[in-house]
């Protein structure tokens, strides 16, 4: 062979290759397509109005603000267990006579001081807990993948909706100091701001000294409506000598004496949120989805009443995305748009307020908001999709996949993972805190129900969606031309005739109705088919993976489960649907029968 031949043949080999290595990854290391779309006052979310309480008052924009200042004092690595040591003993933890135990009591002082004022949460992070996927978490509300984790050390600029970006939007001055990183993600966003250095994890001390030579002039000074300050001792310091040096203690009971600095300055219209990015191994790393690492404490406080009730015993657990919309609800601002928490309504409790169940009002209306604001997520799906479909009942396919693909977000969205454990065992004994005596299928079954909740709703919910053309058309009245006398020349006029109701529409075409409901049940068993046959292909391709037990396994396992209650629930809604249709069926011929006689 000539040569110009081998060297085109092995080009063409390894271009082969390469192409197969480039699939792969396309489909496995997923990518983010961050929205460019920005939330704003003026386009509240979703149609029809505002909910109670989010109009005419001074600073509302989606919702009255509660606060005007914030301050967010970020720690970097916080871990749980730093500020809430009770528990830190747990079986297989070190003893108790740690280092850091005890040295942010000023959180469990002001707890037991001012009960109604602050409140300690263990903040759940997302993998990977690297500090800038922590870092658009906490301003945008959206999920980084694994890919993201290699953006650490080469961070860019945001153009997603953040809190950031709003609030410049809305004329606030946001004044940063601390992590340079920050600089790379907001660029030109700060009013004011002073960078350092923060690639050399040795150097325990030169970003905390920076950030506290100017942290209370600052404060002092009044020129700032959010004060961010991005702490990196603490983080330095676990990958230096680990948690349970000495130097920890010290560096802890230094951020505990800026807490307390901090709270004696802070206003009646200020908000001090103390939180961790993530927390650490038990040898000061962090990066992947261990316990220590996703655990990060979140400390809130206010000069005013905040809370109606006192603090429980144990710590709530929030995730992390959580506090964008809360903080943007709370500060006037619009929820960035492609946030994806919840809403933390304790938060919005009316302390002060004498009228019965305002709080009620406060917080359902803040739910209501979060909602709305998800759903616009939903509606750029459907954006561009003809609605014209054959058939009375003939319900599209884009429609079908967005009802499962929603009972998949409502899974993790409830803080479900598949993975055994992230089982919410606690449920067993939901209803049952004096335990089952010696039964076992009981809380059995009421773990089951709290994990496939979301696939056993949407999947009984599911024949409702034959109803979905209906109501999206609007009812409006259409002319009816009526002649009046026998003339050659007579006269016509227009009437109004409404168009039949929905309910009376669906008698038109009865004997459509259970076929449609067949196709539609065909079609959503496709659709979780097709997701069961990906999980099945990727576990029998990994199966020979070190992550199989741990990963692909169990989310064959989840799968099928879901799978198995999604098709119980489908048999059992189209049943129901079926049964009411009869009976709807039923009185319709006994209405018809009674006008003819």
């Amino acid at each position: 062979m000539q040569k110009i031949s081998v060297l085109l043949f092995l080009a063409w080999v390894c271009f082969l290759f390469y192409a197969g290595i480039a699939l792969f990854t396309s489909g496995f290391l997923l990518t983010r397509l961050e929205l460019t779309n920005h939330s704003s006052c003026q386009e509240p979310p979703g149609p029809g109005s505002l909910p109670w309480g989010s109009q005419g008052k001074p600073g509302a924009c989606w919702m009255a603000s509660r606060f005007s200042r914030l301050v967010l004092v970020l720690i970097d690595a916080l871990r749980f267990d730093f500020a809430h040591p009770q528990r830190s003993h747990g079986p297989g933890e070190p003893p108790v006579s740690l280092p850091f135990l005890g040295k942010l009591d000023s959180l469990q002082r002001i707890l037991e001081i001012q009960p109604h004022h602050a409140r300690l949460y263990q903040s759940k992070a997302d993998p990977p807990t690297t500090t800038m996927q922590r870092l658009k978490a906490l301003t945008t509300g959206s999920l980084p993948t694994f890919i993201d984790a290699g953006s650490n050390f080469a961070s860019y600029a945001i153009v997603e909706d953040n809190l950031i970006k709003q609030l410049a939007s809305a004329g606030r001055r946001v004044v940063f100091m601390g992590d340079d990183t920050w600089k790379d993600l907001f660029p030109g966003a700060f009013s004011q701001a002073f960078f350092f250095p923060s690639f050399n994890v040795r150097d325990l001390h030169t970003v905390d000294n920076g950030i506290l030579e100017h942290l209370y002039p600052t404060m002092d000074s009044g020129k700032w409506d959010m004060l961010i300050a991005h702490f990196l001792g603490v983080d330095h310091c676990g990958h230096k000598y680990g948690p349970h040096h000495p130097e920890m203690a010290k560096k802890l009971s230094q951020m505990d004496q800026v807490i307390q600095g901090l709270v004696e300055r802070l206003e009646n219209d200020t908000l001090l949120v103390v939180i961790g990015d993530h927390g650490m191994t038990m040898t000061g790393d962090h990066g992947g989805d261990s316990e220590l690492e996703i655990s990060a404490a979140l400390f809130l406080y206010s000069p005013k009443a905040l809370f109606s009730g006192a603090p429980p015993e144990e710590p709530e657990i929030v995730p992390q995305i959580s506090l964008v919309p809360t903080l943007a609800l709370l500060l006037g601002l619009p929820i960035p748009f492609g946030n994806i928490g919840e809403v933390m309504t304790e938060l919005f409790s009316e302390v002060e307020d004498s009228q019965p169940h305002s709080s009620a009002l406060a917080q359902a209306s803040a739910l209501h908001l979060n909602a709305r604001q998800s759903f616009l997520l939903l509606h750029l799906l459907a954006a561009g999709i003809p609605i014209t479909t054959p058939g009375p009942f003939t319900v599209p396919w884009q429609a079908v996949s967005a009802w499962a693909l929603m009972a998949t977000q409502t899974f993790y969205s409830m803080g479900h993972q598949p993975v055994f454990p992230a089982i919410h065992w606690h449920a067993a004994f939901v209803g049952f805190p004096e335990g089952h005596g010696s039964s076992t299928w009981l809380p059995a079954l009421l773990v089951g129900a709290n994990t496939f909740a979301s696939h056993l709703l949407f999947a009984v919910g599911c024949p409702l969606l034959l109803l979905w053309p209906f109501l999206c058309e609007s009812q409006g009245p259409r002319k009816r031309w009526q002649s009046l006398g026998n003339e050659a020349e007579a006269r016509v006029r227009p009437e109004e005739e409404e168009e039949p109701l929905m309910e009376m529409r669906l008698r038109d075409a009865p004997h459509h109705f259970n076929a449609a409901l067949l196709q539609l049940g065909l079609k959503y068993l496709f659709v979780l088919g097709i997701q069961i046959l990906a999980c099945a292909l990727a576990a029998s391709i990994l199966r020979r993976h070190l992550m199989v037990w741990k990963v692909f396994a169990p989310k064959f396992i989840f799968e099928a489960v879901g799978f198995i209650v999604s098709s119980v629930g489908l048999f059992l809604g189209i049943a129901l649907v079926m049964r009411v249709d009869g009976a709807v069926s039923s009185w319709f011929r006994q209405l018809v029968l009674a006008q003819q006689r």
